[in-house]
């Protein structure tokens, strides 16, 4: 059997000029990630990563600390759904961020502030509530599922592959797997670690999901290096 391992990208730059960065935090995830996946004895077949700096990024430091060539293929189809689209469609003055970061920071704690309307604003998304969005909520699902089959096509039937991706993808990828509705594939997305692992087995009798969310790589030090957004 083949298997297929998706990793969340270490903590992105939430509040910076350019999200699609990983934060200090977000480095040292990935360099644990590498050698968490070491330790379990993983020599990856198949490397492939999405097309967003913060896929690269956490690819590039989790196979140096595998002593693995940091090379893989890239694959858009496991990028994230566009963010920054979802907002603009639920508040369209946070189409400018001073704006919206301003008003988080009013809050008095702007991360769960955020968290809370972007909960709102996906929501709204996915249930596809008003029209214009850039990828459709559909679109999307159909994109991370189309994305899936190629994975499995590409992955040896005795090997491993890495999939360096985004937790809407591996959101939807789990819900596909275990049946279930739209509504129900984020209350998944909410709770994924950075830097988490989440296992597929491809065999004769088809995909099995093995494992979702795997953190204890991450939340085993001290101090913790578990992070969700």
């Amino acid at each position: 059997m083949g298997a297929i391992y998706l990793l969340r990208h270490g903590q992105a730059s939430f509040g910076s000029s350019d999200y699609d960065q990983l934060s200090p935090l977000g480095h040292q995830q990935a360099r644990v990630l590498g050698q968490a996946l070491t330790a379990r004895g993983v020599r990856p077949d198949v490397v492939i990563s999405g097309t967003l700096q913060r896929h690269r990024d956490t690819a590039g430091q989790c196979l140096t600390a595998m002593d693995a060539e940091p090379r893989w293929d890239e694959l858009a189809g496991v990028n994230e759904f566009d963010h920054e689209d979802v907002i603009r469609q639920a508040e369209p003055r946070y189409a400018d961020r001073l704006v919206m970061m301003g008003e988080l920071a009013a809050s008095g704690d702007p991360r769960r502030a955020f968290q809370a309307f972007f909960k709102g604003a996906v929501h709204r998304w996915v249930r596809a509530e008003a029209p214009g969005y850039a990828e459709p909520w559909a679109q999307f699902k159909q994109r991370c599922i189309t994305a899936l089959d190629d994975i499995v096509r590409r992955t040896p039937a005795k090997g491993s592959t890495l999939v360096f991706t985004s937790g809407g993808t591996i959101s939807v990828i789990c819900a596909h797997l275990l049946g279930l509705d739209d509504e129900q594939a984020f209350t998944i997305n909410w709770t994924l670690a950075n830097a988490g692992i989440t296992k597929l087995i491809a065999g004769r009798d088809g995909l099995h999901l093995l494992s979702v969310n795997e953190h204890a790589h991450v939340e085993g030090h001290e101090p913790t290096l578990l992070s969700y957004r």
